[in-house]
């Protein structure tokens, strides 16, 4: 297998506030929602970068749709980094996601790594963790 992630899907509750959340509050660039004449179909897509997306899909479509049993959803299932490059720019995003609605779950702060990263919400409880790390720069 080569290493080839094209799309990261995130399971939400609600489409719409979900889609507010990403679009409206942090800025993130979509079409808004799409595939709403099929049943299971509604999706949002964002870009980011080098091609890769991010799509919102509700939970139960994603159930549907891998012929799996809807459970529960657990913070600890994943994290998603958000790399920026600098303190001062993680706080600026962590302070647009709490005004957007996140939830604020650990204040940025100095790591033992000699990083700096803090930790939000999204308002389907996905874990967030805002980072700045001299080895993972962002090209922009």
């Amino acid at each position: 297998m080569k290493p080839r992630l094209s799309v990261i899907t995130i399971g939400v509750d609600d489409l719409d506030v979900s889609l507010r959340f990403f679009r409206d509050g942090l800025g993130l660039p979509t079409e808004g929602i799409i595939g709403q004449q099929f049943e299971h179909g509604s999706v949002a897509f964002f870009d980011l970068q080098h091609g890769v997306k991010l799509a919102l899909y509700p939970r139960a479509s994603i159930a549907h749709d891998a012929e799996v049993e809807q459970t529960s959803p657990s913070p600890t299932e994943l994290t998603l980094g958000h790399n920026v490059g600098s303190a001062a720019e993680v706080d600026a995003v962590m302070s647009q996601a709490v005004a957007a609605g996140a939830r604020l779950v650990k204040p940025a702060q100095k790591t033992f790594w000699g990083g700096y990263a803090g930790y939000f919400q999204d308002p389907d409880g996905h874990l967030w963790e805002v980072v700045y790390n001299t080895a993972f720069l962002p090209e922009d």
